[in-house]
């Protein structure tokens, strides 16, 4: 029997208890609510606030930005500060320490030369999402910015390699079918 794409699968949530994480646990009381299920393309449509369409602004999370700002504020990761735009005051939100930032580049770094696998299935689930959101983001880049050109070029090509994979048939081989849809539906 011949399986849906991924991105026309439908989102069902299977356990709806509470994660403790509001935001979190907000988009899932969303997606359990929902009926018909909806698919990964639209929830993330739907939850980032990029959607226009007005039947389904209910699902949309509240000032999504500013909670997460505020979520990262309360962990010590960002600080609040206030800067002046011609007539307007805005508010943003700096990095409290530069080291949390290096690391993080440094274990992006790594996962892509030193630590690197080519069974996909085998990497860190946490940092091959950041890896492929990153890129999605543009910002993946300027994390290999500081290398030689010589590891530059490795690190691209490996990136390269997670972003031409064929999602559904890796979804096929390890199931986390809801991780590579987001995938699939970013590197489109």
């Amino acid at each position: 029997m011949r399986r849906k794409s991924l991105l026309t699968r439908k989102v069902t949530v299977k356990n709806s208890e509470p994660t403790g994480d509001v935001i979190l646990d907000e988009a899932l009381r969303h997606m359990k609510e929902t009926n018909p299920p909806e698919t990964v393309t639209s929830w993330i449509e739907y939850l980032s606030g990029e959607t226009w369409n007005p039947l389904k602004l209910r699902y949309q999370l509240r000032n999504v930005r500013e909670r997460l700002a505020k979520n990262l504020v309360e962990k010590g990761v960002l600080t609040t500060d206030k800067q002046n735009f011609l007539l307007f005051e805005i508010t943003t939100h700096p990095l409290s320490d530069g080291n949390q930032k290096t690391k993080l580049i440094k274990e992006v770094q790594d996962a892509v030369l030193s630590k690197w696998t080519n069974d996909v299935h085998r990497m860190d689930k946490k940092m091959l999402s950041l890896i492929i959101l990153a890129h999605a983001s543009d910002v993946l880049e300027n994390a290999f910015a500081p290398l030689s050109d010589q590891d530059y070029e490795v690190a691209m090509k490996r990136v390269r390699s997670l972003l031409e994979l064929e999602y559904d048939a890796q979804a096929e081989k390890k199931g986390n079918d809801v991780m590579w849809a987001v995938f699939e539906a970013f590197s489109k």
